[in-house]
């Protein structure tokens, strides 16, 4: 179900993931070498599913399955998965680990390389301190902005974990979301997202309750400092939380 009117996505150009060195690099002794594609600070590659592929433990066909690529979030826009790292198996197949939108959070799989589009790059990380209520976005480690937030209440925890941006949408005018609203691939037991679970990034009608604790698992930021963040965030971007 569709709970936002429009959306827009934001993304880096495309770009390979092997070549040159890289490429030279996995022959041999060293096929089954394990690149890092995403260090989730200062640089991280995401792509959409292009097919619904099994997602496995390792990187074989013959591993247990822990899941599959779906192709749209819960709000009907084409889903998205942080790329972590790469590597190629004895038969010559390459395969991949992306982070998993789905419950319990944190999880990890394989899948093979040709399940998703074109590897797009993302120099961004946002932090968000659950203590201090303070966020941070870096571009290749160097701060470029940063605001007081509102977090979950102590019986409704914005869950802490590693994470990243999968959806930009634009609420209805008058929402209590705000102008603006990004998903994350983290999950609360409840939230304030329509339908609940997914934790986001939002605005809010009741910006006297920030910085402080007022939310079911979301992040609520002031109007002004929400329209800063939405001229810079981009999908795909990691979130880490602590």
């Amino acid at each position: 179900m569709r709970y936002f009117l429009t959306f827009a996505l934001l993304a880096a150009a495309p770009v390979m993931v092997m070549g040159g060195a890289d490429a030279a690099a996995n022959t041999g002794s060293d096929r089954a070498a394990v690149r890092t594609l995403s260090n989730e600070s200062t640089l991280s590659r995401w792509a959409h599913p292009e097919e619904r592929a099994t997602v496995r433990r390792r990187p074989s066909a013959g591993a247990s399955q822990v899941g599959r690529l779906h192709l749209d979030t819960e709000d009907g826009l084409p889903e998205v998965y942080l790329v972590l790292r790469g590597t190629t198996d004895s038969k010559g197949h390459s395969w991949v680990e992306v982070r998993l939108p789905s419950r319990p959070n944190g999880r990890t799989g394989w899948v093979p390389r040709g399940a998703l589009g074109p590897l797009r790059r993302n120099t961004m990380q946002l932090k968000i301190d659950r203590r201090t209520l303070r966020a941070t976005l870096t571009r290749r480690g160097k701060a470029i902005w940063r605001a007081r937030v509102g977090v979950g209440k102590s019986a409704t925890p914005t869950p802490a974990g590693s994470f990243y941006v999968r959806e930009r949408l634009v609420p209805p005018v008058g929402s209590i979301y705000g102008a603006l609203a990004f998903g994350l691939s983290a999950y609360a037991r409840v939230s304030d997202w329509p339908g609940g679970g997914v934790v986001g990034i939002h605005g809010t009608d009741q910006p006297q309750l920030i910085p402080g604790r007022p939310s079911s698992g979301c992040i609520r930021i002031r109007a002004s400092d929400l329209r800063r963040l939405g001229r810079l965030l981009r999908i795909g971007t990691p979130v880490r939380i602590v």
